[in-house]
């Protein structure tokens, strides 16, 4: 009988929400909410990391965004969430995160979302070859079909659509959803030098670990800091948001069931407040780091890239146990994937651009729109009649004086008579204004002579006609 046996996977209870990493099965990932940014993470953010976005423009809240679908994707596959609310109450910023619709036939796909931004059949037969109409079209995006993802990982979720109030009041009551305020952390009685807000929220944290080590430790717990940086953390500096991070990431590796998802305030998200390589330095405190650049603040981007809301900026990715991040070997929006399949010949990363539809924020390639992004192709020229017609002969309203006039003659050759021809001579009209007359052009010679030239022996540089 043979000694050998197939292997098979151990019958462990998976983790609600989560799967194997495709990089590396020590490592298990759940996702962000959004398909396209668990591609960019590679499939997913792993568990006992932590994840930093930062938004530096101040008009916009698509860095909130992401947190949102962050804290909603967490109630969905029924796992823990602890929101630690900054200016607005924690309870009252998860009311206003995104749903799902209730039933599945009314769960609208991502090509379902972008049916307005394209044109019909019949305009699409119009625009492009009959040979190329059954051809795949230009994809710049990943779907939920990319991944063999069921709806426990990752939810479609509708930022028309909020979550419903029994469902926060049944998280609350089963122990699913922790929140902490910052303001409510600190004792102002108890209050000391070296005691600050951020070891206080961290103190909070720990807390809610322990209580839940003893009931349920196989949930995973979804940490959610929306607005660290914010006037309600007080005057914080540059060293205390690193210390901050450093801890809290050590804090997720003591706890391998936990992640955390934390959103910069606008303020703190650049260089100028942090000084040089101030974004550098965050992304070595935490384990991945991007920046969503939104378009506001350059209205010259907005008009190149009619269709794109801002870029995505890539700081670091987390690669827990291997050396590499998962995402250069299996995200498709980077395009790294290719180059390592072929050995490393391959033009590099992808340009990345988010949008915000009118139901979800999608991460996607950069490109350019038709003719350069600017506007459909124009096929009619313009019209030039127009100019001719409000073409008006020229009036000066500045009176010349005559002798400023001069007359010019011009020699003819000296077969022919000289004639001069006189330049036009100014008239002056009622209201004083000078008007130029068209001079009588002269008549044309009925035969001219022939021209002869001469050079000189002596000097063959020079000629004579």
């Amino acid at each position: 009988m043979s000694s050998f046996k197939r292997k098979s996977s151990s019958k462990t209870q998976s983790l609600p929400g989560t799967r194997p990493s495709p990089g590396s099965i020590a490592t298990t990932i759940t996702s962000t909410g959004i398909p396209s940014l668990d591609d960019i993470l590679g499939g997913g953010l792993p568990l006992s990391c932590s994840f930093v976005v930062a938004a530096p423009d101040p008009h916009s809240s698509y860095g909130e965004l992401v947190q949102k679908t962050f804290v909603s994707q967490g109630l969905a596959c029924k796992q823990d969430v602890l929101v630690v609310g900054s200016d607005q109450d924690a309870l009252d910023w998860v009311k206003g995160c995104m749903w799902f619709h209730s039933s599945a036939s009314s769960n609208p796909s991502l090509e379902e979302d972008a049916e307005d931004q394209k044109p019909t059949d019949e305009e699409q037969k119009i625009k492009i070859a009959w040979r190329y109409e059954q051809m795949k079209q230009f994809q710049t995006t990943v779907g939920s079909t990319s991944y063999v993802i069921s709806e426990d990982f990752c939810r479609t979720f509708d930022l028309t659509t909020r979550i419903p109030s029994f469902t926060i009041e049944k998280a609350l009551n089963d122990g699913q959803l922790y929140t902490c305020n910052v303001l409510d952390t600190l004792d102002p009685t108890s209050r000391s030098e070296c005691f600050s807000v951020t070891q206080a929220v961290l103190l909070n944290i720990e807390d809610v670990l322990s209580q839940r080590s003893s009931k349920i430790p196989n949930t995973p717990l979804r940490i959610c800091i929306p607005g660290l940086g914010s006037y309600a953390w007080g005057d914080l500096r540059t060293q205390d948001i690193l210390q901050f991070l450093y801890q809290l990431r050590a804090i997720l590796r003591r706890n391998p069931f936990a992640c955390a998802s934390i959103g910069l305030e606008s303020h703190i998200s650049t260089d100028a407040w942090g000084g040089p390589g101030w974004i550098q330095k965050l992304g070595w405190m935490c384990d991945g780091l991007i920046t969503l650049d939104a378009f506001t603040t350059n209205p010259s981007l907005s008009t190149l890239f009619p269709s794109h809301h801002g870029l995505v900026h890539i700081h670091t990715l987390p690669s827990p146990h291997t050396l590499l991040p998962s995402s250069d070997r299996f995200s498709t929006l980077r395009g790294l994937s290719a180059s390592v399949s072929e050995g490393g010949n391959s033009s590099g990363e992808n340009n990345l651009a988010f949008k915000c539809t009118r139901k979800r924020l999608i991460f996607e390639t950069m490109h350019l729109d038709v003719e350069g992004g600017v506007a459909e192709r124009r096929t009619v020229p313009a019209s030039s009649d127009g100019v001719l017609d409000n073409y008006n002969s020229h009036v000066s309203s500045i009176p010349v004086p005559k002798t400023e006039l001069a007359s010019v003659e011009v020699e003819l050759d000296p077969g022919s008579a000289a004639k001069a021809v006189p330049t036009p001579s100014p008239s002056h009209d009622d209201t004083g204004a000078t008007v130029v007359e068209e001079a009588q052009a002269p008549k044309p010679r009925l035969k001219k002579a022939k021209k002869t030239v001469a050079f000189w022996s002596d000097r063959p540089d020079l000629y004579d006609f």
